[in-house]
């Protein structure tokens, strides 16, 4: 019951507002109705309100009849095998505004899918898929005794799964479309099928999920061929009617013996490199770090616990909780891609790049090698993790109303093509200042993508470091050690080293390029080109917002350190005062 005032009656001799929860007697509603204060007395029912946005965990569990799910910790994280509750890819949220991943088609490119599982087959794509080790339309995986096919099927799985069956776990995207395309089971690659592969259907096929690349051995240089890359290049512009294919990448398990910058695959603009984390949010131990890493997913790691792996379908109908690597952690991002495609399908393959960049989170991912930085536009960046951990609800909510970024310039900023030693005990340092094409077609003020494509080579080439800085001063590791490389002939010829960090930035300025070797033994090299490459646009209105953002937060943290250093000045005064009297 609530109790309605006249606006004459005096504070002083009346309650204001009373609200009785539980039901009252007769007697107490007669006793309100006597009183000369009460003008009304209405009986109150209680109804149902939600916050916006919001949505219960325990919703989501109620739903989900699969076994797997509540191990699922990258999907909703409780703190499941000692992990970090809320360390997770956020799909509740997603899952509760409705997408679920429906009307797109994911491509495993993989050594084949059991389409005959049943966790799998009522979402298995057969025509988008194909057996290009076979040449057939049944991408199967070939048995052996230790399931070493097994990997394509457990990619699958981690990407459309089915709901509510009481089969296994449940996908990222559990309503989406899953195509095989075997490749990956043969004695030895070639350009041919790769590319085949890669441009199998790119109008039906909406993302290509590929948890593969050169060998992980830490002193492989090595990216795709001829046939390949032109394969990529049309997919990236004729693929999904213009808007574009999307390629997401494992970034690899080389561990800090490798560097992600020497595979081609991974660092290509044209592809989205996904690193991992494990449950409590630290590094794999096999995760290689680069500069072109855009985001990270999930995997396995340095945990014991038999339930810390990813868990996913497995051959012949069966479940497994042990799925690992990096090769787990580009599915999901596959998966939450396709949520972000049902709630904005004409998303290009550039808008699901920025709203990786500007969706992902920093959540509780700590590295214990790299620090988390800013760069010169405020967005947060790690060498390892890039922008941070993929957040779904974060990711289609800003599809739903994203515009589509403004067209893509190239502008060779300036090359370098003399002679440079490199020794041991020293830095080689070189510049080159640009205006970025300004006043030309293809002008670029905001930058997306950069590379360094450096021919250098070295006594010892796993000793090579190499750092670029941009004008507004953010630091990128192009190469790391690799100490397992012990090519002398080789080097690098044209290598295309690409970094994210500097995404939104003002190319204009200088740039600094810095090689050196590290290492205990001395070593002799030489640097023959650099040549830099912006790529990006002429407008991007998202960013003068970020901008202003940033630069507000560093004008409150600015004023916040003086007003410290000034109560630490009174402090100071006030004792040394004290101490004189």
């Amino acid at each position: 019951l609530s109790l309605s005032l006249p606006l004459s009656t005096p504070l002083s001799h009346s309650p204001i507002f009373l609200s009785i929860l539980s039901k009252r007697s007769l007697r107490h509603r007669q006793h309100l109705e006597k009183d000369r204060r009460v003008k009304n007395v209405l009986d109150q029912e209680g109804f149902g309100r939600q916050k916006r946005g919001y949505r219960s965990i325990d919703e989501i569990y109620i739903k989900m009849t699969d076994p797997l799910f509540s191990k699922q910790w990258y999907l909703i994280n409780t703190g499941q095998a000692d992990g970090t509750p809320g360390l997770d890819l956020n799909v509740a949220e997603a899952w509760g505004l409705g997408y679920t991943g429906r009307g797109i088609t994911i491509a495993i490119m993989d050594d084949g899918i059991d389409y005959l599982h049943p966790d799998l087959a009522s979402n298995y794509n057969a025509e988008a898929s194909f057996d290009f080790s076979s040449n057939d339309p049944y991408p199967y995986p070939r048995y052996t005794n230790d399931w070493f096919n097994s990997h394509g099927t457990r990619c699958a799985g981690e990407v459309s799964a089915a709901a509510n069956n009481n089969i296994c776990g449940v996908g990222v995207a559990y309503n989406s479309k899953v195509a095989g395309i075997r490749m990956l089971d043969q004695p030895f690659m070639t350009d041919i099928i790769e590319a085949s592969s890669i441009s199998h259907m790119p109008q039906v096929i909406d993302i290509y999920s590929a948890s593969w690349g050169p060998t992980d051995d830490g002193k492989t240089v090595d990216g795709p061929r001829e046939l390949t890359l032109q394969a990529m290049a049309d997919g990236v512009n004729k693929g999904r009617g213009g808007k574009g294919s999307i390629y997401v990448w494992a970034s690899g398990d080389g561990g800090s013996y490798d560097d992600c910058n020497c595979d081609g695959y991974a660092s290509s603009m044209w592809t989205i490199s996904i690193n991992s984390a494990i449950n409590d949010g630290r590094t794999a131990l096999y995760d290689e770090s680069c500069s072109s890493t855009l985001a990270s997913t999930f995997s396995n790691g340095r945990k014991r616990n038999p339930e810390a792996g990813v868990a996913t379908t497995d051959l012949y109908g069966n479940c497994t909780l042990r799925h690992s690597g990096t090769s787990a952690a580009a599915p999901e991002a596959a998966g939450v891609f396709a949520l972000a495609l049902e709630a904005n399908p004409n998303l290009t393959w550039r808008d699901m790049q920025h709203l990786s960049v500007l969706t992902s989170k920093r959540n509780q991912l700590h590295d214990e090698v790299h620090q988390w930085r800013r760069n010169g536009v405020g967005l947060e960046f790690n060498h390892l993790f890039g922008y941070g951990v993929l957040d779904a609800g974060s990711m289609v909510k800003m599809a739903k109303e994203w515009k589509t970024v403004p067209e893509r310039f190239h502008c060779v900023a300036g090359s370098l093509q003399d002679v440079h030693k490199i020794q041991s005990g020293g830095k080689l340092i070189l510049t080159i200042s640009t205006d970025s094409c300004h006043g030309k077609d293809n002008f670029v003020r905001y930058l997306e993508h950069v590379q360094a494509v450096v021919t250098v080579n070295g006594s010892r080439r796993g000793d090579l470091n190499i750092n670029m800085t941009s004008p507004m001063g953010t630091k990128s590791i192009l190469l790391s050690c690799r100490p397992r490389d012990d090519d002398a002939k080789v080097g690098f010829d044209k290598w295309p080293f690409m970094t994210t960090h500097t995404w939104g930035e003002d190319p204009r300025g200088t740039w600094v390029l810095e090689v050196g070797f590290q290492g205990d033994e001395p070593q002799r090299g030489a640097l023959k080109e650099w040549t830099l490459m912006l790529h990006g646009t002429q407008s991007a209105p998202y960013i003068d917002q970020i901008v202003r953002n940033y630069q507000s937060k560093l004008a409150m943290s600015k004023k916040e350190e003086l007003e410290e250093e000034l109560d630490e000045a009174v402090e100071r005064s006030l004792k040394s005062l004290l101490s004189k009297n």
